[in-house]
């Protein structure tokens, strides 16, 4: 176990690593004066740059560049904002607690839809597993701000029921107003999870012992809940451990159609008006965010089923 740990540990330092120098790199490849995009239209006079420029150390050598920043990096220190003026370490901060709470909602949600849908379809062959696919394949086809506008349309518009803008204030009525974001984001992701569940389920249920303890007469509710749903765990778990750096990635579409406040909507603003501090602190958050999600994965997956070696699921 510990030389499993310190194996996987050092790979999550070897992968954030070679990150750090790509997304530190995105700035230098961008066209033009890294001075000129940091200055983001503003007025371009000589003192002006050669402020951006000393502020951001540009005239040193990049690789001096990168270990100041990689350097700050290991100690909390992200830069300083180019449009807000503040440490983009503080701003993320600011913004996180809605962005973490719409995952954690839409993470709930797609676990709970996938499973429950990919175990009902691959349980009852025929009429309902057609539904199933046909609602899965739409589900995967829509895309989460597209999704967001009928929600929007439907619940917010027409029926009354929910917000359609802001994250509200409190934790009742940040949930309330979070809840058709997060169902706009999970849906997609519940589409392709009940698709990973239905095909380990139907594999599992093709399996000698199955056979055996329906020869025993075992009832099928009960070796379809102790046996065959937590042999096919461990293929949902592995989907699963994708899931929350797949739903940070996607919260920048849903944040900005419900007018969310939160790290999503901050990535879009940002690369818009080309804040590179910002867009390099984020970006190297969601790469940390799914090498920790896959050690989490390899740890969880024997528990779920012990025949499974640690590090196998990777």
């Amino acid at each position: 176990m510990a030389g499993f740990l310190l194996w996987r540990l050092a790979g999550m330092a070897a992968i954030l690593g070679a990150s750090s120098v790509l997304v530190f790199g995105a700035l230098q490849l961008a066209p033009g004066d890294p001075a000129t995009f940091l200055l983001s239209g503003r007025s371009a006079t000589p003192e002006a740059i050669a402020a951006i420029r000393a502020q951001y150390r540009l005239d040193d050598p990049l690789p001096v560049q990168y270990l100041h920043w990689i350097g700050g990096v290991l100690t909390g220190d992200f830069g300083r904002s180019v449009q807000f003026r503040t440490d983009v370490g503080g701003l993320i901060a600011s913004r996180a607690p809605i962005t973490l709470t719409l995952i954690a909602m839409a993470f709930a949600l797609t676990m709970i839809l996938g499973v429950a849908l990919g175990v009902w379809s691959a349980t009852r062959p025929g009429a309902v597993d057609k539904a199933v696919l046909v609602g899965s394949s739409v589900a995967v086809a829509t895309p989460s701000f597209v999704l967001g506008f009928v929600l929007i349309a439907l619940f917010s518009v027409k029926l009354g029921w929910f917000p359609s803008i802001g994250a509200g204030e409190g934790l009742a009525d940040r949930l309330h107003h979070l809840a058709l974001p997060a169902v706009a984001l999970a849906l997609t992701f519940a589409g392709v999870l009940s698709r990973v569940s239905r095909t380990a389920m139907i594999d599992q249920l093709g399996q000698e012992y199955v056979t055996v303890a329906r020869g025993r007469g075992v009832p099928e509710p009960t070796i379809v809940r102790r046996h065959v749903l937590r042999g096919a765990m461990t293929v949902t778990l592995t989907y699963g451990g994708l899931l929350v750096p797949g739903l940070l990635v996607s919260t920048v579409l849903v944040e900005t159609a419900f007018g969310v406040n939160g790290l999503g909507q901050l990535l879009q603003y940002s690369v818009t008006v080309k804040d590179f501090p910002v867009v390099q602190a984020l970006t190297l958050l969601t790469v940390a965010v799914f090498v920790l999600a896959n050690l989490v994965v390899d740890l969880l997956a024997p528990l779920a089923d012990p025949r499974v070696r640690l590090g196998a699921v990777s």
